[in-house]
């Protein structure tokens, strides 16, 4: 049975980097993010969507992610009724996915609300990327182009780091990321004794 790994961390904490470094290394990577995206084009979802949070975060028929992200990240409430609708189909979406790759030994799972979103119960090891705020909050501000203000506010809507490391099995420091590629060379040797073990 393929293990799966989830792979976690904070805005800005880089784990789409540390993501690809796995990937690199040749292990599948499920990125939830896409995923999550890939869903946001069917029909079916976007009814649903349309319907909690009506037509006025549309353009045309287009759905219009920055108006639903102000929306969302602002309101626990509404963030919590946009899961609801999302991540049913993410997860369906995954299981899919992984059915290509049932004869490996494990696959990545990132997503940055592993904890948030209950996923981590279903993940066998879970692997946590931190680093210091101010890095993560000069990442997404360049990446995103937008304010320390609305950074801060989407950080609140999430674990805090030490909430995340109390519940995993490995954590990435990726502050300097020749460090943090030396570290998942050593997980993936770690895994690899434990698989070999098992």
């Amino acid at each position: 049975m393929t293990k799966v790994i989830g792979l976690t961390g904070g805005i800005g904490s880089g784990k789409t980097t540390i993501a690809n470094y796995f990937q690199e290394m040749g292990v599948p990577v499920y990125i939830a993010d896409d995923g999550a995206k890939r869903v946001m084009q069917s029909g079916s979802i976007l009814d649903e969507v349309k319907l909690e949070f009506g037509q006025n975060i549309f353009d045309g028929e287009v759905l219009n992610r920055a108006k639903l992200a102000q929306i969302v990240f602002n309101d626990k409430e509404k963030l919590a009724k946009l899961n609801a609708i999302v991540h049913p189909a993410v997860k369906r979406d995954f299981e899919s996915w992984l059915l290509q790759y049932k004869k490996l030994d494990y696959v990545i799972y990132e997503a940055a609300i592993l904890f948030e979103s209950g996923r981590y119960k279903e993940c066998d090891v879970i692997i946590t990327v931190t680093a210091p705020q101010e890095v993560r909050i000069e990442r997404v501000i360049q990446r995103d182009k937008t304010t320390r203000e609305q950074v801060l506010s989407r950080m609140k809507m999430q674990w805090n780091d030490e909430k995340r490391i109390s519940k995993s099995n490995f954590v990435i420091n990726n502050n300097n990321l020749k460090i943090a590629k030396e570290e998942v060379v050593k997980i993936l040797k770690i895994l690899n004794i434990k698989q070999n073990q098992s």
